[in-house]
């Protein structure tokens, strides 16, 4: 049986998924995730690097990080997730530059308590002030976790890449015009980026129309407006993709959130 279940608060957004035969696509967030292995074994490929999470690890992904995931077996997998918004994770730690977890999955029985503890509160409708101190006590501990402002960024060109790609959402893709603006070929283009960021052009391309259709729906409560304004060819196909890297469906998604 899957079963994915999200629910807001404080600006996070909380996860309790179990999951025995469903694979998340390779895809990315624009959010940290933190997350807590409660039954079975969690198993993602992260930039390209296998990974197991046991019972109690906790699991940390940094912003645009490629990832996918599955139950390691046929017993199944039960965990909780956080998804907290880069700028709310750098105001709390009182950090301007960008940072990243230098480790992708750590045994810290305290650590995992506040991650269950923050999940609890916000499906639980505690109120928002308690989820915020419970959010600043969670940041506190992960600050410890063996934070780096050392990391690969974006060059030049990967950046204006991105650009291009993230502003003509609601329109088929057309490679073509992005790499004669580039000056490279088509399949240099597709090395170049799937090298930097872990996903071809297209996976990050169609992982943006998502995650502007998942702001949308927050935003306006109408998965139809997401259709229309994200470019999708209408809500089954937006529903393909969505339940691809949430695991639900848009409408799910909606109804659990809002």
């Amino acid at each position: 049986m899957n079963k994915f279940i999200y629910k807001k608060s404080a600006g996070v957004t909380a996860l309790s998924a179990s999951m025995t035969d469903f694979t998340y696509k390779t895809h990315s967030h624009k959010e940290y995730a933190v997350g807590v292995t409660l039954r079975g074994i969690q198993q993602y490929t992260l930039d390209g690097n296998l990974q197991l999470s046991y019972q109690n690890g906790v699991m940390l992904f940094n912003p645009e990080q490629a990832h996918d995931g599955m139950a390691h077996d046929k017993t199944g997998l039960d965990y909780v997730m956080l998804y907290i918004d880069p700028k709310l994770l750098l105001e709390i730690i009182e950090r301007k530059e960008i940072v990243r977890f230098s480790n992708p999955i750590v045994y810290d029985a305290n650590l995992a308590q506040k991650v269950i503890h923050l999940t609890q509160a916000i499906f639980s409708g505690k109120d928002e002030a308690m989820c915020s101190e419970l959010l600043l006590s969670l940041t506190e501990s992960l600050i410890q976790t063996n934070l780096s402002t050392d990391h690969r960024k974006d060059t030049v060109l990967i950046a204006k890449a991105k650009d291009m790609l993230q502003s003509n959402l609601k329109n088929v893709l057309k490679l073509e015009d992005i790499c004669h603006e580039l000056q490279l070929s088509k399949f240099q283009f597709i090395r170049l980026f799937k090298n930097h960021t872990g996903i071809s052009p297209y996976q990050y391309f169609l992982n943006c129309k998502v995650e502007r259709a998942k702001k949308v729906i927050e935003k306006t409560k109408d998965i139809y407006t997401a259709v229309a304004d994200c470019g999708f060819v209408d809500l089954p196909h937006l529903n393909k993709h969505f339940k691809s890297v949430y695991g639900t469906t848009a409408f799910e998604y909606m109804s659990q959130v809002n």
